[in-house]
């Protein structure tokens, strides 16, 4: 059952005790085994892939089964509704015009005497996107990392995701994947599936940057090859938080908890709200709701370990509680949300009012559902556009622009005791000849 809480000391040591949920007593055991993975598929490559499959999948993979074959990519589209098909579609449309609001453009400036300044931004060439499988399938991830690299320009665009099955991948996955213009598929998951993008193998091609979610293992993986590429973040478990005043209704509160709980059984489900009504409501609608569930014994461990009722004094303790946690996902279900909005200070992405539940982000409002976790909402932000893109400077001066920094440079240098930086600039300087100042 969803506990109730109503001492704010209390509340706040649930929060930190949830917030620390991923600091789990086995991760340095998982670590080793993930370096292990690691290094087995830098020098193995693919007879590493297909072992680590058989191994942790239960999949007997041959190295052709590894990319997905364009018949597949054909015969998904016959096995989705034209409902679906239509919803993946939109959920593009708006994901994508959300996401070229989000290009950042290069730019020069031109200043006093010659000197031009600038930025630069340039794709990455490559982009692996990491889908995960297991519990459930997950188009709108295919869509939510393959669309912003789309929209910044990155030439080849690479997803691999666990197999199910008989070796098959969703099909809506495969669809989604397609309409968001990527047909490069390879069907391998876990830590194995990121060595393979970080170093690559001799059927899947070495990335520059790697994003997506995935389990402890995949998030090991990256944290662990980042140097070696780029990633987008650590993602661990999903986790909401509402706000909720006495206008709420605890139906729709008590649906938005389980929308989390259900994804997996460590993600966090936490109702803040004034109203103890409401408090008692929502309790009683999660058992009620509960009841029918297709996920029921996953999300019922979800919310017996890191779901959360508290009634706090007001709705300013509730933000500042909130911020304290800093959510993945932050719902303010209360009859003036804008009010309380400049007041949010760490949300990876907050949804106001009664009628924006939490989904409507996960699916196709149009910003990126791949979001900071447990905390890291306080310094970091959603995958977006610029994930993958990069950016470099770029600096030109002219001969009487370099001689009028020409003395400040000089003692910057010598400061650092860096003599060949002062002399760099010291030689252009008595080289009285124009031509050479190309």
């Amino acid at each position: 059952m969803l506990r109730i809480i109503t001492q704010q000391g209390e509340v706040q040591a649930e929060l930190q005790r949830i917030c620390d949920r991923t600091q789990d007593d086995q991760v340095q055991h998982k670590e080793a085994t993930v370096r292990e993975v690691l290094q087995a598929v830098k020098r193995q490559g693919d007879k590493a892939i297909l072992h680590y499959t058989a191994e942790f999948d239960n999949q007997n993979l041959t190295v052709e089964d590894l990319r997905v074959s364009g018949s597949e990519l054909d015969a998904a589209y016959q096995q989705v509704s034209k409902e679906l098909l239509s919803a993946i579609r939109l959920a593009c449309q708006n994901i994508e015009a959300f996401h070229r609001q989000r290009v950042p453009k290069s730019w020069v400036e031109f200043g006093d005497l010659e000197v031009v300044l600038g930025k630069r931004y340039t794709p990455v060439e490559r982009a692996g996107l990491y889908v995960p499988g297991g519990r459930a399938a997950y188009p709108s991830t295919v869509l939510m990392n393959a669309i912003p690299a789309k929209v910044a320009g990155v030439p080849r665009r690479i997803i691999v995701t666990p197999p199910g099955m008989d070796k098959t991948i969703n099909p809506a996955v495969l669809v989604a994947a397609q309409e968001a213009g990527v047909e490069e598929i390879y069907r391998v998951g876990g830590a194995q599936a990121i060595a393979a993008l970080a170093y690559g193998t001799e059927t899947i091609p070495k990335v520059n940057v790697i994003t997506g979610p995935g389990n402890i293992y995949v998030t090991l993986a990256k944290k662990l090859v980042y140097g070696t590429v780029g990633i987008d973040s650590l993602a661990g478990p999903s986790e909401v938080l509402v706000i909720a005043d006495t206008g709420a209704n605890p139906e729709h509160v008590a649906a938005d908890l389980l929308a989390q709980a259900e994804h997996d059984p460590m993600a966090a489900a936490i109702l803040l709200t004034t109203d103890s009504r409401v408090a008692l409501k929502v309790q009683a609608a999660v058992e009620r709701q509960l009841l029918d569930h297709p996920r029921r014994t996953l999300t019922e461990k979800a919310i017996a370990h890191y779901g959360l009722i508290a009634i706090v004094d007001s709705l300013e303790v509730a933000v500042q509680l909130s911020n304290e946690f800093a959510p993945e996902h932050l719902e303010l279900e209360v009859a003036e949300p804008w009010e309380l909005l400049p007041n949010i200070r760490h949300a990876g992405a907050i949804f106001l009012g009664y009628s924006t539940p939490e989904a409507v982000g996960d699916y196709l409002a149009g910003p990126n559902h791949t979001l900071p976790t447990s905390g890291a909402a306080r310094y970091a932000s959603a995958l977006e556009v610029e994930t993958f893109l990069k950016h470099s400077s770029i600096i030109q001066y002219s001969p009487a622009a370099l001689q009028q920094v020409a003395g400040a440079i000089d003692l910057l240098a010598n400061a650092e005791g860096l003599s060949s930086h002062a002399q760099s600039v010291k030689l252009r300087i008595e080289d009285n000849d124009p031509k050479d100042w190309k």
